[in-house]
């Protein structure tokens, strides 16, 4: 996210980061975390997204969840709640609820739907660096990152930059996001990988939102992602980056930035033109190169396994 420029900017996000409720492990997230997720079935699927003290968010999709099939259609968006218990929702003509990793529905005008929960996967998660790779993060040190720390597993905090800087270039980088159900938008897993430390791919948890500029697998404030990849929080995920640099003969510039991004395996970034650095970039384009910034945006976003074939 773009770097506030005054304390009063700031300040609705620190407060809105400060009072969310925050889980770092799968263990500790409560009885929402376990409903929360995605649910599949023959002809339809669901993203059921934990809003705080037991209430949900369902979107409906047709014919899969994202990113399964070339066209994938939104089809209904309506709230849930638990009582006594159990997970029920009765809106819009649809009633049904959640159990049993289940999630069963009717509509008032016909048909009955029956969901299961599942957990995706990248193909690139734990993906083998080449030969020829820089490996910036293992987990067996911090010494490539300028000021970088580890959480108590042993991943690399947000907030940290590359000693090495880099040009034209693959980047693989996994990271994970907090569960944060009180929160709202940028306030709820916020951080962002900066190529060249001038263009934000965002990192945000944007599970079960349309998929702006502004969220998870956007070019911050210039491209929204084609489609929303975004997983559950505290899900490993995966991005896979091809950049190339933005082109200069003398002071003036011949070509822009390239980026091609593919989250979770899937393209939602391809070979898209960024005109100019974004958000709080850390300097002016440049044909050279430039550190790997992980944005800390005051959210505990941890990253691993992050290595860059320079081309």
């Amino acid at each position: 996210m773009k770097a506030p420029h005054s304390l009063a900017i700031l300040l609705p996000f620190v407060i809105a980061a400060c009072s969310a409720e925050t889980f770092t492990t799968r263990e500790e997230a409560g009885p929402d975390y376990a409903v929360q997720g995605e649910y599949s079935g023959e002809t339809s699927a669901a993203q059921v997204i934990a809003q705080g003290g037991g209430k949900f968010r369902i979107v409906g999709w047709m014919p899969g969840l994202p990113g399964t099939a070339e066209k994938v259609e939104r089809k209904i968006e309506i709230g849930a709640q638990t009582v006594d218990g159990k997970v029920v929702f009765d809106s819009d003509g649809w009633t049904g609820g959640i159990s049993n990793n289940t999630l069963t529905g009717s509509h008032e005008e016909g048909g009955e739907w029956t969901l299961k929960r599942v957990e995706r996967e990248s193909p690139t998660l734990a993906a083998k660096p080449p030969e020829d790779a820089v490996v910036l993060f293992d987990g067996s040190g911090t010494d490539a990152w300028d000021g970088g720390e580890v959480d108590a597993e042993g991943n690399l905090r947000a907030g940290t930059k590359s000693k090495q800087s880099f040009g034209d270039m693959t980047l693989h980088i996994e990271f994970r996001l907090p569960f944060m159900p009180d929160a709202r938008g940028q306030a709820r897993g916020n951080s962002g990988v900066y190529l060249q430390d001038l263009y934000e791919v965002q990192v945000l948890d944007s599970f079960g939102l349309s998929g702006e500029s502004n969220e998870c697998g956007g070019i911050y404030e210039m491209s929204k992602p084609l489609v929303n990849m975004c997983y559950p929080p505290l899900t490993w995920q995966t991005y896979d980056i091809d950049f190339r640099a933005a082109q200069f003969e003398g002071d003036n510039k011949v070509s822009s930035a390239v980026v091609t991004v593919r989250h979770n395996g899937v393209v939602v970034q391809e070979e898209v033109k960024v005109p100019e650095p974004t958000g709080a970039a850390g300097g002016k384009a440049s044909s050279g190169s430039g550190p790997i910034h992980l944005q800390d945006h005051g959210n505990p976003v941890v990253y691993r396994n992050i290595w860059v074939v320079e081309k």
